[in-house]
């Protein structure tokens, strides 16, 4: 019955970004980018790559401004943005944060099917990265030291519901392991908390810790995606390194506002179908060891909808408990 209510909910949010001649609106003022991120998260490194890129093509008439919302796993951005109703110069960033998150909390007052689908950019693939000294060579290196002393060694991340935690709590129940989970709401200070040696490991989006990787301060131990990327060719997926857990999935994209008129939504719709057609998007892409996710309005409010069955299922995997 949630998943009907849900899919019924999206697809009448989809019909609002169903294609027509876009003629009727040009930004005319400067543009919100909301990030749920800080400074240096994942998400407020593409936004502010993506921003670069609408200036430097000129897909946009007026200037736009990252804007950081953090705190609540994206629910204080979503609920920012949701009270922006029917502003045409306000649009988000999302992440698999803005999709899962509100099942599992009872205070976010804002679901992902309450705005305004746009499009879909990325599939982010995760690496699970140790300070370059770290006496772990290996995922099962940690396991072990992990089951040895349980509750000792650390883990940073993002919120419960994030990514980071679901894979430590599925590698917990799949190993008898266990170790500790620090929160923190940027990537520059979990990046600095393992670096600084006052935590063991980060489960991170691989641009995050690009040139941590590059310089030789981090090293990863094993990567979460159904292929191995390119640039780690020699280094296994968790399912290589012997661990029979669902591969957990992330995505980052554009949501508007709710009630923005149906030429607003296309107009935004085709400013990014632009962009990712560009030599520099597919430079990024390669550069940052990201996946092609691109998907129009229509086809995001259906993928959003199957993202939220896969993640229903993971938190009962994980022993989390859902309230939606």
């Amino acid at each position: 019955m949630k998943l009907l209510l849900s899919l019924s909910l999206f697809s009448l949010a989809a019909t609002v970004v169903v294609p027509v001649a876009a003629q009727g609106f040009k930004p005319s003022r400067p543009v919100d980018l909301i990030v749920h991120g800080g400074p240096g998260s994942g998400v407020d490194v593409t936004a502010r790559f993506v921003n670069g890129m609408l200036d430097k093509e000129k897909l946009l008439p007026v200037r736009a401004v990252v804007v950081n919302k953090p705190g609540g796993g994206g629910a204080v951005a979503a609920a920012y943005l949701a009270e922006k109703k029917g502003d045409a110069h306000t649009i988000a960033f999302f992440t698999a944060l803005w999709i899962g998150g509100p099942l599992t909390s009872k205070e976010a007052r804002v679901q992902f099917h309450e705005l305004t689908p746009i499009v879909r950019l990325i599939l982010d693939p995760a690496v699970i990265v140790v300070k370059a000294d770290s006496p772990y060579k290996s995922l099962p290196d940690f396991i072990e030291a992990a089951r040895k002393a349980p509750g000792q060694l650390r883990q940073v991340g993002g919120s419960i519901e994030s990514r980071d935690n679901l894979i430590r709590q599925l590698l917990q129940r799949a190993t008898g392991a266990s170790w500790t989970y620090i929160p923190f709401p940027g990537g520059g200070e979990r990046v600095a908390a393992v670096l600084g040696g006052h935590a063991s490991l980060y489960i991170a989006d691989a641009q995050e810790v690009r040139e941590y990787l590059r310089n030789g301060s981090m090293r990863v131990l094993a990567q979460m995606g159904e292929r191995r990327m390119p640039a780690y060719a020699s280094v296994p997926t968790i399912q290589e390194a012997g661990y029979n857990i669902p591969i957990v999935r992330s995505m980052r994209g554009v949501v508007g506002p709710p009630g923005i008129p149906r030429e607003v939504a296309e107009y935004w719709e085709n400013v990014f179908e632009r962009m990712v057609k560009t030599d520099a998007w597919r430079k990024y892409l390669d550069e940052n060891q990201v996946e092609d996710g691109f998907q129009r309005s229509a086809e995001l409010a259906q993928s959003a909808v199957e993202f939220i069955a896969q993640r229903r299922q993971i938190f009962k995997e994980a022993g989390i408990q859902t309230y939606r």
